[in-house]
């Protein structure tokens, strides 16, 4: 029997992304997410009583540091589901990060919050499609230990919109726009060329959030009176945000509206 459809949430969209962002079923929180309405009113100005029980997460994957974290050969099925199994767990957490934005930060542009649950709804996607394509090669969401780097982020800078965004999309989720060419040719290279696929599409849709990150963190620095380029360094000092490594992917980083002095600099520098 077909799975029915979840309907729309039709209510004040930062509301609404409480319903999504307490789900602990991580399908369900998907499909939760693809049913809220963009054009749903938009209360700017509201203070919203943080629930306490956020983000919900699924008893499995065991959580553990990043460091206890090893691949294995991508020539095995278990190998290549585990490095798919990452994938779809940063994409569970993209979407936590992106609803967490719309109902934490108050005062922003209706289009604002607009933004992040259309990039919500896209990790939805490229969640599902992951979680899809792991059953098929006999595995599951949950079937690997994960870590709780990206969440771990957006705990420390859950007081500052400029710190979010500023270190959320435009680093960790731009570290995504430089490792997707190698992780896709690595997976196509043994054979899982619908893996290939899905990064593809999960490369297209990430430039234009890394793009929306940039844009809204330059307003926000315009609101503030501050330089970005300089502003970003001592963000990234502040809250210890991770280093850059290279390879860089230059294209897509200036596809997402990173200028030619911050790439320029990246290039020489590293941050």
């Amino acid at each position: 029997m077909p799975r029915a459809e979840t309907p729309p949430i039709q209510t004040d969209l930062r509301q609404a992304v409480l319903t999504p962002l307490r789900e602990q079923n991580a399908v369900r929180k998907a499909e939760l997410t693809l049913a809220l309405s963009e054009t749903s009113d938009v209360a700017t100005q509201a203070s919203i009583a943080d629930p306490g029980d956020i983000p919900g997460r699924p008893a499995q994957p065991v959580l553990v540091s990043h460091t206890s974290l090893k691949a294995k050969p991508l020539n095995t099925a278990e190998g290549r589901a585990l490095l798919l199994h990452a994938i779809a767990h940063i994409e569970l957490n993209a979407i936590d990060l992106a609803l967490d934005v719309v109902w934490r930060f108050k005062g922003m542009p209706e289009d604002f919050y607009r933004d992040w649950v259309r990039i919500a709804k896209e990790e939805a996607k490229h969640f599902l499609l992951l979680q899809k394509h792991l059953v098929g090669m006999g595995f599951d969401y949950g079937d690997f230990p994960a870590h709780n780097s990206l969440w771990a982020m957006a705990e420390r800078t859950r007081s500052d919109i400029l710190a979010r965004i500023g270190l959320v999309p435009r680093t960790m989720e731009a570290r995504g726009l430089d490792a997707s060419p190698g992780v896709k040719n690595k997976l196509v290279s043994v054979g899982d060329l619908a893996a290939g696929r899905i990064l593809d599409i999960i490369l297209e849709e990430e430039i234009g959030h890394v793009a929306a990150g940039n844009r809204w963190y330059r307003y926000v620095c315009k609101q503030r009176n501050l330089d970005p380029i300089a502003t970003y360094r001592e963000l990234i000092t502040q809250y210890d945000a991770p280093k850059l490594k290279s390879p860089y992917n230059l294209e897509a980083r200036r596809l997402a509206g990173f200028d030619d002095e911050e790439l320029n600099y990246l290039a020489a520098n590293g941050l």
